[in-house]
């Protein structure tokens, strides 16, 4: 069993009330990936809840299972031991509790990381020191298959909307100065709250500000997602297929009509959760604004055009469940 070694004190983390009696939402639209057909119910899924899984989707079980053991194995540490290098902790590698810098905690630990080779190397080689070649092989391996999973997600998007090329959306992450990112999230059992029907929140409500997410999990619940009426609903574990969640990025692309979907993790009372989570951002010099191919005689952009490093750096001074879009719509 993972556990924090420095526990955050519960007052300053969120409690949610839940019922145990709750069922878990069984509304998740799944997309089989080895069906052409799946395109149109991916669109709905998109313009309804902007959040989905996939199966079929051909990434080996072996690799995600090899990441998950090394992530497993570094928060197993000790606190000093993962804290050992505060060099890296400005904004990139460890991270407890504290989310961003805005006053934002959550029960949670987490690695977050830079894609980019050089980063993954400083990464590895600063926090992995007994064996920073294993976590880079295996992180490295991983986001070259999630990167090209999203990337076939993307395209099927781009057709369902028959809009060309079909490399409209992808051509954004492929792109060499593609400002992605890489998260592993560990979120520890909480024995305090086993008695009572209550959850203290992991990491709280938010959207994703890229174009898209791909987040797996192990098979410990805790990912919520709201429906449009504002209600939250539980999501069940699997940890065989991938979520999908749309991105702010891409509700600007589409303007408007995918929907980027608020969530928010529950930490569970019982059980200790690790997911591991893509983030495909576009280049921080990639202008944004909806495709003029999408938009209908007559229609109006809602939204004002912004590069996504003009984006990413109003979205960081944020809290996390701010509106971060409501200051860049006309």
């Amino acid at each position: 069993m993972v556990v924090l070694a420095k526990p955050a004190p519960l007052e300053q983390i969120s409690i949610i009330k839940t019922h145990t009696s709750n069922n878990f939402f069984t509304g998740v639209p799944v997309i089989d990936l080895s069906r052409p057909d799946s395109k149109a119910t991916m669109i709905k899924a998109c313009m309804e809840l902007g959040f989905f899984k996939v199966i079929n989707h051909g990434i080996p079980t072996g690799l995600v299972s090899r990441l998950e053991a090394e992530a497993v194995k570094f928060f197993s540490l000790s606190q000093v031991e993962k804290e050992r290098d505060s060099g890296i902790r400005s904004l990139f590698g460890y991270g407890s509790k504290r989310i961003g810098s805005n006053g934002d905690v959550g029960w949670l630990e987490y690695l977050l990381m830079q894609t980019n080779r050089e980063s993954l190397s400083r990464t590895s080689q600063a926090l992995f020191r007994a064996n920073p070649d294993a976590f880079r092989s295996a992180v490295s391996e991983y986001l070259s298959a999630v990167k090209k999973l999203a990337c076939e997600v993307l395209e099927m998007m781009a057709e369902g909307l028959n809009i060309q090329p079909k490399n409209v959306f992808s051509k954004l992450l492929m792109d060499e100065e593609s400002d992605s990112l890489f998260r592993l999230n560990h979120y520890p059992p909480c024995p305090q709250l086993q008695e009572v029907d209550c959850k203290l929140t992991g990491f709280g409500e938010h959207t994703d500000p890229q174009i898209i997410s791909i987040l797996r999990s192990n098979n410990t619940s805790g990912l919520q997602i709201s429906l449009r009426d504002g209600s939250w609903v539980s999501v069940p574990s699997d940890q065989k297929s991938f979520f999908i969640n749309v991105g702010d990025s891409l509700q600007v692309l589409t303007n408007g009509r995918f929907r980027s979907v608020r969530h928010r993790v529950l930490a569970n009372s019982y059980k200790s959760r690790v997911s591991m989570i893509y983030f495909g951002g576009p280049p921080q010099r990639e202008r944004l604004a909806p495709l003029p191919l999408l938009m209908g005689e007559g229609e109006e952009s809602l939204y004002k055009e912004f590069t996504w490093f003009e984006y990413k750096t109003s979205a960081y001074k944020t809290r996390l469940a701010d509106n971060r879009l409501g200051q860049f719509m006309k």
